[in-house]
């Protein structure tokens, strides 16, 4: 009786530390998994292509920091990651960190932390190429301007560039283009680095242009849960690693290349 009784813990045991390993220690061996966020529909920084494969600079940046992590490509698991979704899919532990064009400021550091920067863009505007009468912010005043809910670009251009604009949010960028096109909208607000992958899609080609306008700074970080600073100190050195070995530059290159955008120089990294 003793006998069944101590075979029957062992094997409880057993099954109860498959199970963890299954559900992913976080140490990156075996079967473990990693849950990244990044955007499904952004061309150059985070796409899911209609193969099921994720390309972008930001797919990369965050293979690279998982590797140094100790997670290999196949154990990654993406998760998308809309504008207005990421404080919460990081605060209910749904992914592990995000890396989706995700500007570092004050208001989304009281409820996540950040690593990096480890881009800098700038907002810009993209409109279509025979437009004449944007040049500057203010002539956005009385123009149907488009962005995503939960950018900093909508609430910059509201509060600071051009509060008379006629501002509408849609979900993703992919709406504001085809309004765009369509002429239904004047211009589209975001990042420059964003509008430059947009702009270089094949079926857009010649359709857009870049206003050429920096409006704001806009360093990009990568998003964990507040309080991590363990996982921020190894994202850190995994991001200067990555700056050190050429591997930053390889990224921009085969991802924002295309698009003829010229990237600033790797920032420092200052979210320690």
């Amino acid at each position: 009786m003793q006998y069944r009784k101590t075979s029957a813990a062992l094997a409880a045991a057993l099954l109860l530390s498959l199970t963890a390993t299954a559900c992913g220690s976080g140490s990156g061996s075996g079967g473990d998994k990693i849950t990244i966020g990044i955007k499904f529909d952004q061309p150059g920084w985070g796409l899911k292509t209609p193969d099921g494969k994720y390309t972008g600079f930001d797919v990369d940046v965050a293979t690279y920091v998982a590797k140094e992590l100790g997670y290999s490509a196949d154990q990654i698991e993406w998760k998308q990651a809309p504008s207005a979704e990421r404080e919460n899919l990081i605060k209910n532990g749904d992914v592990k960190f995000i890396a989706a064009t995700y500007t570092i400021n004050d208001k989304r550091k009281a409820v996540v932390d950040f690593a990096g920067p480890y881009f800098l863009a700038h907002q810009d505007l993209l409109l279509r190429s025979g437009e004449t009468s944007i040049t500057k912010a203010e002539d956005l005043n009385s123009k149907k301007l488009c962005s995503v809910v939960g950018s900093t670009s909508a609430q910059n251009v509201k509060e600071k560039l051009a509060p008379d604009a006629d501002l509408m949010e849609q979900g993703g960028y992919s709406e504001c283009l085809s309004g765009l096109e369509k002429s239904s909208l004047d211009a589209l607000t975001t990042d420059d680095s964003i509008l430059a992958g947009y702009a270089a899609q094949d079926q857009y080609k010649g359709k857009f242009k870049l206003a050429g306008l920096k409006l704001s700074d806009e360093p990009y970080g990568i998003g964990l849960k507040k309080g991590d600073a363990e996982l921020r100190g190894k994202i850190n050195a995994a991001l200067e690693k990555m700056k050190s070995d050429g591997s930053w530059d390889k990224f921009v290159e085969k991802n924002l290349g295309p698009a003829n955008y010229k990237a600033e120089p790797a920032p420092e990294i200052t979210e320690k």
